[in-house]
């Protein structure tokens, strides 16, 4: 086998250990039997093996490619293509801050260089006892929680630069942490495994729930003709106020005194000189 980009001979990917490969397959044709198509388990394949060893090496691309009857170069090309399968070792922990543009202007670029300066790695790196990779990430659709930092694909809603901080100190720790919503946090193999379809069997991961926050629904509840209900919403880092007994209130548009991702200028009210 030649690297055509570098005109060198390849060495052919090494295959897992016996019993290793014995558990994989049987996991694979769980996964393969839920598709009239072999072929469109390769998504979830990848994620199978990316649970073995924390990201998708050249022994797993090899495994889905022979459990698939698919070439090598078709397996990589998926693999290279979506960000959600790691190429690289990475952390127990995927920290990532949004920065799109509402998570930016309220506060994720701040955040985002506040724990790149804290953790001390760059985008895409991994601290150097292996527990956090840090990245910035596009949006999960969660702008009425803005800024928002997810930790392995679960919520961590309304965050500043110092709770973030606080996040990723506890993590490292190993001291517990429970997102804003939804499963239980589970390791990045872990999450791994239940991205490739295999059920969620830790305690309290049935019942969790999570979903859209208020702010997004009241143009639903308009549509339907009902009125939306008050909310009472408070600045980030605060403790709520009336706050109805479980429901998860947004504060992205509560006061803030300043745009948080660029304190050089500052956010206030309109002067009415020179009107």
């Amino acid at each position: 086998m030649t690297d055509v980009s570098l005109g060198m001979p390849q060495l052919p990917a090494p295959d897992y250990p016996a019993e290793v490969r014995t558990r994989l397959e049987s996991d694979a044709r769980q996964i393969i039997g839920r598709y009239p198509d072999s072929r469109s388990a390769l998504l979830p394949l990848l994620h199978l093996v990316q649970s073995e060893e924390g990201h998708v090496t050249r022994t797993g691309m090899r495994f889905c490619a022979e459990v698939l009857d698919l070439t090598t170069a078709e397996v990589t090309a998926v693999a290279t293509f979506y960000s959600m399968y790691r190429r690289k070792p990475s952390g127990d922990y995927q920290v990532g801050v949004c920065t799109n543009t509402l998570c930016a202007v309220m506060g994720g670029d701040a955040i985002f260089d506040g724990l790149k300066e804290h953790l001390g790695v760059g985008n895409g790196e991994t601290t150097g006892d292996g527990k956090v990779t840090l990245e910035h990430i596009e949006c999960n659709a969660a702008c009425d929680f803005a800024p928002v930092v997810m930790v392995n694909w679960e919520f961590f809603d309304n965050q500043t630069p110092e709770s973030a901080r606080r996040l990723v100190d506890d993590l490292r720790a190993g001291r517990p942490v429970e997102p804003t919503r939804g499963a239980p946090l589970c390791t990045f193999k872990e999450t791994a495994r239940i991205l490739a379809g295999f059920p969620d069997e830790r305690p309290g991961a049935v019942e969790a729930t999570g979903g859209a926050g208020p702010a997004s629904l009241v143009g639903l509840q308009l549509a339907k003709g009902e009125a939306p209900q008050p909310r009472v919403v408070h600045p980030r880092g605060a403790a709520p106020r009336d706050e109805p007994p479980g429901e998860h209130l947004s504060s992205h548009d509560a006061p803030q005194d300043t745009s948080a991702s660029d304190p050089a200028h500052p956010a206030g009210p309109v002067s009415e000189e020179g009107e």
